[in-house]
């Protein structure tokens, strides 16, 4: 009789054993928000759903399935606006999120190193790569975000900034005594060139200039494109204002901290092939959206480079201001961008660090 119960016991655990392996080997589940100020057709936004989200996804599964991630999207501003989107990050509104460091002068101000030395570099994939990687290697880069109780994870740009106009503009002479939209920092590139800056957003530049508050806007053709606002400035004058650095994808710090070590492998690996991927996205939407626009009938020059060099040598220090607003750690950051770019092989038309 014992020995009979002793083999039933036997049994019946054996034939449970598969069903208590896959109870014990079930994916641990994590819980993420993800949000942003902007919409999915956003070149910044796009990056986060389109490229972010399943990475890390595809990242766990190859990692040996242990977790798997429950994405909450918040997407388009359905939790907070765009001037609160490090606020979010940080106060773990959400977990991950596009922080648009080009609104938070005061919190991130060296961050902004790129909006204060225009006509330094046009290529937008260069710039990704400098600032991943100064990120990693500056502690004042770094601490811009870890201060901030985020971890960055990307980095988001525009492409080249140009000038898109309802005048053509030939010389850099042809600047003096109009009115173009050059929203705040970049109101400083159009100092001492006879041009008045105009507030404003691209969601208002195609009304503007339709009505006469400005005759132009200094902005991006990825952003121009969708917004049409060729149709009201039907010329494009490539001046090689350059790509900027706009901010980032971050992470709530006190959430990653928390999360097992695989989990937090895989968003930074994420992270990492977003950026690359984003570059991609964003000469494709730029390439594209040009092409669509001249069909349209934008007319589009390239300034001599005579004139670039008359503008770019016009301006006052516009680095200065900042350089002693923000003190011995943005003077790092700034030679270090311009030591990038110089091992890149890139010549600035105008070459701020050595102002520094």
């Amino acid at each position: 009789m014992t020995t009979r119960r002793a083999f039933l016991a036997a049994t019946t655990a054996t034939l449970a054993m598969p069903f208590l392996n896959k109870r014990a080997m079930a994916a641990e589940t994590i819980n993420i928000q993800i949000g942003s100020s902007h919409p999915t057709n956003n070149i910044w936004v796009w990056a986060m759903q389109n490229v972010l989200q399943p990475e890390v996804n595809r990242l766990l599964v190859e990692a040996g399935g242990n977790y798997t991630v429950k994405w909450n999207t918040n997407y388009g501003g359905t939790l907070y606006k765009f001037k609160d989107t490090r606020a979010a990050v940080r106060d773990g509104i959400v977990d991950i999120g596009m922080v648009g460091t080009v609104w938070e002068g005061s919190a991130m101000p060296l961050q902004n190193v790129s909006y204060f030395t225009p006509f330094a570099n046009s290529d937008h994939n260069l710039v990704i790569d400098i600032f991943d990687r100064l990120t990693d290697e500056l502690p004042e880069l770094r601490a811009g975000w870890t201060d901030q109780n985020m971890v960055h994870l990307s980095s988001l740009v525009t492409d080249s900034y140009d000038v898109y106009s309802n005048f053509p503009i030939n010389s850099f002479d042809d600047l003096k005594n109009r009115r173009l939209n050059a929203p705040g920092t970049s109101a400083n590139w159009l100092i001492d060139t006879g041009a008045t800056p105009v507030n404003g957003a691209l969601t208002t530049y195609y009304t503007d200039i339709q009505t006469g508050v400005s005759e132009g806007a200094l902005s991006f053709a990825s952003g121009i494109h969708p917004t049409r606002v060729y149709e009201v400035a039907p010329y494009l004058t490539r001046v090689g204002l350059g790509s900027m650095y706009f901010g980032g994808i971050g992470v709530n710090k006190t959430f990653f901290d928390r999360q097992p070590e695989e989990v937090q492998a895989a968003i930074r690996e994420a992270g990492r092939i977003t950026s690359r991927r984003h570059g991609e996205y964003v000469t494709e939407r730029s390439t594209n959206a040009l092409v669509e626009m001249e069909a349209a009938g934008l007319q589009i020059s390239e300034l001599p480079a005579a004139e670039k060099a008359k503008w770019a040598q016009s301006l006052p220090n516009v680095a200065k201001p900042w350089l002693d607003a923000n003190g011995p750690a943005a003077a790092t950051v700034l030679k270090a961008y311009f030591a990038e770019l110089n091992a890149a092989g890139v010549t600035p038309v105008r070459d701020w660090a050595s102002e520094a």
